[in-house]
């Protein structure tokens, strides 16, 4: 199955190494989130292995998530507390849960997975559908810079040790807004390939996407500590708000 056709593939790939060093801290997030919650419950699509869900859970905020990954979830039921966050394994552009939240919430770039732009704007839609009146849609995305793509396009080595090596490809679809990134070790025990893809948007287009949900933006920062979102900005919180 195409890397473009199969949302759970990154999870079954990458979740042993997840948790691992190099990721981004998710307190600041879980801070913000918090303080948007308004007791809850809240709802985290991709909720991988509980990162953030988890501290949320132990403020006292009921958590639920949805997540393709039975892998991701695996980790995520590993953990303290982990058995105790509801979770449904399915494509989270459906948000196949039911309930009112007072916020959901969908982090660490985790929007552009989705890599068709019909499934990203079936996903505001989904989410508009499960949010109380006044609740919240938390999304965390980078600003795509088109200059850092021909840079990205090169080989570049990420790894290397005296057992294996480890080089990364980036390919770039532009009027599709879409790329495919493959990760590629050798070592004593062959090729292994990790492929990865994306959708990307500008802020402007997923404002366009929540808009049309009958979702409206009321607050945009740089990043999780609310400094103001600038032109030169290269990342953004936004807050979309039931009507």
């Amino acid at each position: 199955m195409s890397v473009f056709d199969d949302p759970g593939l990154f999870g079954r790939l990458w979740a042993a190494e997840y948790d691992g060093p190099g990721n981004p801290d998710p307190m600041p997030a879980v801070d913000f989130l918090a303080d948007l919650a308004d007791g809850g419950p809240v709802l985290e699509l991709a909720i991988g292995t509980g990162r953030v869900a988890l501290p949320l859970a132990e403020r006292g905020l009921t958590v639920h998530g949805v997540e393709a990954s039975e892998e991701m979830v695996a980790h995520l039921r590993a953990k303290p507390g982990g058995d105790r966050i509801p979770v449904v394994i399915a494509d989270m552009a459906d948000v196949p849960v039911h309930g009112e939240f007072r916020l959901a919430y969908l982090v660490f770039n985790t929007l552009f997975n989705l890599v068709d732009a019909e499934r990203q704007a079936d996903c505001f839609r989904n989410v508009a559908r499960v949010l109380s009146p006044g609740g919240a849609f938390v999304i965390e995305t980078f600003v795509p810079d088109p200059r850092s793509f021909d840079s990205d396009e090169q080989v570049r080595v990420w790894d290397v040790t005296e057992d294996s090596a480890t080089i990364r490809l980036h390919r770039y679809d532009r009027p599709a807004q879409r790329f495919i990134r493959q990760t590629i070790t050798f070592d004593s025990d062959g090729v292994h390939l990790k492929p990865f893809a994306m959708r990307y948007a500008w802020p402007h287009q997923i404002d366009a996407m929540a808009q049309q949900a009958g979702l409206r933006l009321t607050e945009r920062y740089a990043d999780w500590q609310r400094r103001p979102f600038q032109a030169d900005s290269s990342s953004h919180i936004s807050v979309y708000r039931a009507e």
